[in-house]
């Protein structure tokens, strides 16, 4: 019995040196997400400057790509927190723009736009599948309960960051995770920080918490 352990042990450790068993991301990938990502952020840094990568898709696509490569289910888990729900509200504004040439709720109406090249509004197709990517990264990956814990701290770091550096939304990154009111311009209904307060709890209240519940009940065998 116990050399049938020793040998079922022996088996399994092979496999993980061998690590063709344990990968559970495809190489190929790996690779794709990578050379995308090679033309957006040196694309991004040039046309928008380094605040543009405080948005929350933007972090989303850096975190993702690091947690591709290493494989990890916490981060891929915190990015399915922070922008699986507003993404499909993205790709839903999209395709009834396409359909009704007019915005739902004016997240993806920028695609439409003629003044904005084709190649910039190709770039920003990635909101419409990264949601769906990082689906199919937890359903292979699993998901990770504590994730949403640690997304509402890279988030309220995120926003701080955003509010304490930029100057106000009218920047070439625009109004950064709606940090500055909820268009394109500061609101001046209330003082910034209260504002801020807002913000600060709307995300987690509002997107992190329910697609943490929503992914914990879908992905029941593969909760850590």
């Amino acid at each position: 019995m116990l050399k049938g352990f020793a040998m079922s042990e022996a088996v399994m450790t092979t496999a993980t040196v061998n690590g063709q068993a344990e990968s559970k991301i495809p190489m190929g990938v790996k690779v794709a997400y990578s050379a995308f990502m090679a033309i957006l952020i040196p694309y991004y840094y040039h046309a928008y400057g380094p605040s543009n990568f405080l948005w929350f898709c933007d972090v989303a696509l850096i975190v993702t790509l690091i947690g591709v490569w290493k494989e990890s289910k916490f981060l891929i888990s915190t990015q399915a927190v922070a922008i699986v729900f507003p993404q499909f509200l993205w790709c839903l504004d999209f395709f009834f723009n396409m359909a009704f040439h007019r915005p739902m709720i004016g997240l993806a109406t920028y695609m439409f736009d003629p003044e904005i090249s084709l190649f910039v509004r190709g770039l920003s197709l990635f909101h419409g599948w990264l949601p769906f990517l990082l689906l199919w990264l937890v359903s292979r990956m699993g998901y990770d309960r504590n994730a949403w814990k640690a997304q509402i701290g890279i988030c309220w770091t995120v926003l701080l960051t955003a509010f304490l550096v930029l100057p106000g939304p009218d920047t070439l990154a625009g109004n950064v995770d709606k940090v500055f009111g909820w268009g394109e311009t500061a609101q001046t209904v209330m003082h910034p920080v209260a504002w801020l307060g807002i913000v600060l709890l709307a995300y987690p209240l509002l997107v992190y918490i329910p697609s943490h519940l929503v992914f914990r009940k879908a992905f029941t065998d593969k909760v850590k």
